[in-house]
């Protein structure tokens, strides 16, 4: 240590006790239409990713989570889901499942799986049976249906907004041919809100959890886990028109974070203690408090809960240092650990999120005429950095297939190209997140960049994904997938994940520095450089000659 380095400790920053492999796992998340397509039909599936768990394995991570993959019409990209136990045609069969999963089991690599409690497609068997059910049959009691106002019936029972745009309820027309009953779609209008206060709907959940949990996945990312419960008697709620659409800004929306979806997971917490492994539950829930996203990982509920308030945090010292400080009291207190998360399918990739210089609320999306447009050598020097800092914290990390080769979000689609139900819902006037659904790049000179054999992509790529394809990337020092595997391979061999934060002072305002183990770790978020201590260099996000930390870089130093 330095003159000029102070050191603290905190108890509130140990790592919390245990230990399971969700506690300390990097999580790599594959968006499968975007991975890597063996059939040539330009959406990816199950066998493409079977073909590249080598590459993951030789990345480095630990486990795997799958977004939809289930049976599924695609309205929004399979987060509709028409049967839970089944995989869709686009993807392959369960038995490319299966096939995919002992493959990866046996790379030592586990297996999550995507779950969507919140809302079925409209094409689900119950959903259709409801359409042809009367008022108040069991049918309809499977789902948010309600009376309408008005005279006839004719306004919705209340004035709730989709997330993806547009009013949240839609009317049907009753078999007699009349206007009926309103349903509830917190998102698309063919994504129908289940009525969670249903039994039968509970006991349905418990089924398609033992359905994958025999097959032997390792666990399940739960989308929407704030979701599912709304308040009693649905009042009206006009969100702030700035504030992110999955909530994750404001307090007391009465279709986020209600007090009932905790009774939901204590039931699943007992289903997942059935089977041997150490299964585990990850909450995507957007609260706007760390204290309020600990609450989905209490010791009798969900095992990890994605760190959106540190994914929101800008490049700036001050604003890291606390969050990350919340973050690590507030999940340790709970004896969780701290999932931290920088981009995933619903979010700016971080290339670019961190270089932008206009608001950009969560779910719109950038597009040709988005104001404040990022800077790309500013973003991806800022990605590497914010990830090697990520990195070296204690606890669990999801990474974003295609951030390891630093991939910007992708501005310029034609209008006609893109399939975002945000896009339709509000006429164009949000993006939504097709940017950051791009299919990701493997080889510089194939057709779709090594995406697919026939060159088909179900979004256009860009020109600039052939200088970032992995062939161009792999044994090049410096280039980003580089660097992605140092950072992955001595945070495993230091423990990094299982250990203490401990506070380094003295670098000035514009720094985040703690020791982590026997690893000091710095990163400087401002505009000019910081005298480096002595030190052998572990890893650094960029150049760090000359004995100063440039602007935009995070370096790893060895303590003796």
């Amino acid at each position: 240590m330095t003159s000029a380095e102070t050191a603290e400790r905190t108890d509130a920053f140990l790592a919390p006790i245990g230990g399971e492999w969700w506690r300390t796992a990097v999580i790599y998340q594959i968006y499968p239409r975007s991975f890597a397509d063996a059939s040539g039909d330009g959406i990816g599936d199950l066998p493409g990713i079977t073909s590249h768990l080598d590459d993951l394995a030789a990345l480095g991570i630990d486990a795997i989570w799958l977004s939809p993959f289930q049976r599924s019409p695609q309205k929004d990209a399979g987060y509709d889901v028409s049967d839970y136990c089944d995989v869709d045609p686009l993807f392959g069969t369960l038995a490319d499942f299966d096939t995919m999963l002992a493959a990866a089991h046996d790379r030592g690599i586990r297996v999550i799986v995507d779950l969507v409690p919140n809302h079925s497609s409209a094409q689900h068997e119950w959903f259709q049976q409801a359409l042809a059910a009367a008022p108040s049959s069991p049918e309809r009691a499977r789902y948010m249906f309600r009376d309408g106002k008005g005279e006839h019936g004719e306004l919705p029972p209340n004035n709730w907004d989709s997330v993806f745009g547009g009013p949240a309820w839609t009317r049907v027309v009753e078999a007699d041919g009349t206007p009926g009953q309103w349903y509830l779609h917190l998102f698309d209008s063919s994504q129908p809100d289940f009525d969670w206060s249903n039994e039968e709907v509970r006991e349905e959940f418990r089924r398609i959890l033992r359905f994958w949990l025999d097959r032997g996945v390792d666990g399940f990312r739960v989308d929407v886990a704030h979701g599912l419960v709304k308040a009693e008697g649905l009042p009206d709620y006009i969100p702030d028109p700035e504030a992110g659409s999955m909530g994750g800004e404001e307090e007391n929306v009465p279709y986020w974070g209600q007090e009932g979806v905790h009774e939901v997971y204590r039931d699943w917490r007992t289903i997942m203690h059935e089977y041997e492994g150490d299964r585990a539950l990850a909450a995507e829930a957007w609260l706007p408090t760390a204290d309020r996203t600990a609450q989905w990982v209490r010791s009798d509920e969900m095992h990890q809960a994605f760190n959106f308030p540190y994914l929101q945090t800008e490049w700036n010292a001050g604003e890291l240092r606390e969050v990350i400080a919340e973050s690590l009291r507030a999940f340790g207190g709970v004896g969780a650990p701290a999932t931290w998360v920088l981009s995933n399918h619903d979010v700016v990739r971080h290339a670019s999120r961190l270089a932008l210089t206009a608001e950009n609320p969560q779910g719109h999306g950038i597009g040709p005429d988005s104001p404040g447009k990022p800077i790309a050598d500013v973003g991806l020097r800022r990605a590497r950095a914010a990830t090697a800092l990520m990195l070296a914290l204690p606890g669990s990390a999801y990474l974003y297939q295609g951030e390891e080769l630093g991939l910007p979000e992708v501005i310029d689609i034609p209008g006609d190209a893109r399939q975002d139900p945000t896009w339709f819902r509000t006429n164009g006037e949000r993006y939504g997140r097709d940017g950051c659904r791009v299919p990701i790049p493997w080889k510089t000179d194939a057709p779709a960049y090594g995406f697919s054999p026939s060159g088909a992509s179900w979004l256009p790529q860009p020109a600039e994904w052939a200088e970032l394809a992995r062939d161009a990337q792999v044994g090049v020092a410096g280039s980003t997938l580089e660097l992605y595997r140092l950072l992955l391979a001595e945070r495993r061999s230091r423990d990094l994940g299982a250990g203490t934060l401990e506070w380094i002072h003295g670098f000035g305002t514009d720094a985040v520095a703690f020791r982590n183990g026997n690893v000091q770790v710095i990163a400087n978020t401002g505009s000019t450089a910081i005298p480096l201590p002595k030190g052998i260099v572990i890893a650094s996000s960029g150049p760090v000659d000359g004995g100063e930390l440039p602007v935009d870089t995070t370096v790893w130093l060895a303590i003796d």
